[in-house]
């Protein structure tokens, strides 16, 4: 074997194994979409599968071209080329639009077997033949960027730009082939160029994924965020059912017993009847209190705060600003219900002398803190501040009118709980 054709052997080994390396990349890249399809169902997966599996017959069909020097593997090729091309563009058509398939779309598969058939036999310039291929071939490429690119709002806003300049580039580098070397010549470069847009349509359709799952996470939490929000709303209506069922039914009937007790002389039985009695007002007046829907928050706060002080001994500072005015009846049940918790809480494991109740209400949020002078946060070994103190029943009421509440340690030694709650003040 003399030199010139040792060459060509080795370069040819060469080329094949640039290739091969290619093909086992674009295998993976199938796999990976096949998986992605099994898993989310999407259409533009499984169609980016069998592209990708024509683009490494497309691959293999090069090769064998590049050993046996027939043309008929050319024109696979070529054929392979334009297929996988098609179904990139229908991929991208399915991420952006819900292209569906249709029957007629099967007639442009012998249409790009008859387009490879003239470029390779019938023209007689190889040449002609691959200018007008590869502008083809580029210019579907390059139409496949420009849907991604014009599909950036549907899809997600890191994958459309990474796809979109990918193909455009990749359909730029199609037009070298004729125009940089002859064919089977220099595929070096191509496989080394064509790897690296490989990998980034790759990441590309990574980006695609995590923008779905974040689409999909977005809307689960939005939805939970509206049931937590009827959840609420529901357990509040039920309260003040409850709460006119006690006041009007048992306290109505409780009244009329104490009447006639008092009546008969009997003071002893008559002096029950009038604990129970206020016990069934006070239990009615936890459940929903009466003066939040007929005085406002104002009112009902400092009820609240007298009523803490009454029971547990533990004075109350209350300073409002701003609650006289009227804000939307869930508002006002959000900021009454935190405040009524943490007074709960702070009778409950504070061990203080004094609760300090602020409230700013302005034009546009509520700025709420409830702050002891106890012991602070005397958490058990490995227990969440978060759980503790009724921290996830406030929270969650504070998120759902879409607020934010801390907790922290106190200036006067014991816990601060802070809410910022945005509100549409209505009067």
């Amino acid at each position: 074997m003399d030199e010139a054709a040792r060459q060509t052997l080795d370069r040819t080994f060469v080329e094949c194994s640039a290739l091969g390396f290619q093909a086992v990349l674009t295998t993976v890249l199938a796999v990976a979409c096949y998986v992605l399809w099994k898993r989310s169902r999407g259409a533009h997966f499984l169609t980016w599968t069998v592209a990708w599996a024509v683009y490494v017959a497309r691959l293999a069909c090069m090769s064998t071209f590049l050993v046996q020097r027939d043309y008929v593997w050319l024109f696979l090729h070529q054929t392979a080329t334009a297929i996988s091309s098609l179904l990139l563009l229908a991929a991208a058509l399915q991420a952006s639009r819900g292209f569906v398939f249709r029957l007629w779309h099967a007639s442009l598969v012998p249409l790009a077997i008859l387009g490879a058939w003239l470029t390779i036999y019938g023209v007689r310039s190889m040449l002609i033949g691959g200018i007008a291929s590869s502008v083809l071939l580029a210019s579907v490429t390059i139409g496949t960027g420009v849907i991604f690119w014009r599909a950036r709002p549907r899809i997600s806003s890191r994958a459309a730009p990474v796809l979109a300049w990918t193909f455009v580039l990749w359909g730029i580098h199609h037009l070298d082939y004729p125009l940089l070397r002859r064919f089977g010549a220099s595929v070096l470069y191509g496989v080394f160029a064509d790897v690296l847009f490989l990998f980034a349509i790759g990441l590309g359709m990574l980006f695609i994924v995590l923008g779905d799952e974040s689409r999909k996470l977005a809307t689960r939490t939005t939805q939970l965020e509206d049931l937590t929000r009827l959840l609420l709303r529901a357990q509040e209506d039920e309260r003040r059912r409850i709460a006119r069922e006690l006041h009007d039914e048992a306290g109505q009937v409780l009244t009329a017993v104490k009447i006639e007790l008092d009546l008969e002389g009997r003071a002893d039985a008559g002096a029950l009847v009038g604990r129970a009695l206020a016990q069934v007002r006070d239990l009615s007046n936890l459940l929903r209190p009466s003066v939040l829907d007929d005085l406002g928050l104002g009112a009902a706060l400092k009820a609240l705060a007298d009523d803490f002080s009454a029971r547990t001994r533990i004075g109350s500072a209350l300073d409002l600003q701003g609650a006289a005015r009227r804000l939307a009846p869930d508002l006002e049940v959000v900021i009454y219900r935190v405040i009524q918790e943490a007074l709960t809480n702070i009778a409950r494991h504070a061990h203080a002398t004094m609760a300090f109740v602020h409230l700013a209400i302005d034009e546009r949020r509520a700025l709420l803190t409830v702050e002891d002078n106890g012991r602070g946060l005397a958490l058990a070994p490995g227990q969440d501040s978060r759980a503790h103190m009724g921290w996830l029943g406030m929270r969650e009421r504070v998120t759902a009118v879409g607020g934010t509440l801390s907790i922290e340690p106190g200036s006067r030694g014991g816990v601060c709980i802070r809410a910022d709650i945005p509100v549409g003040v209505t009067a």
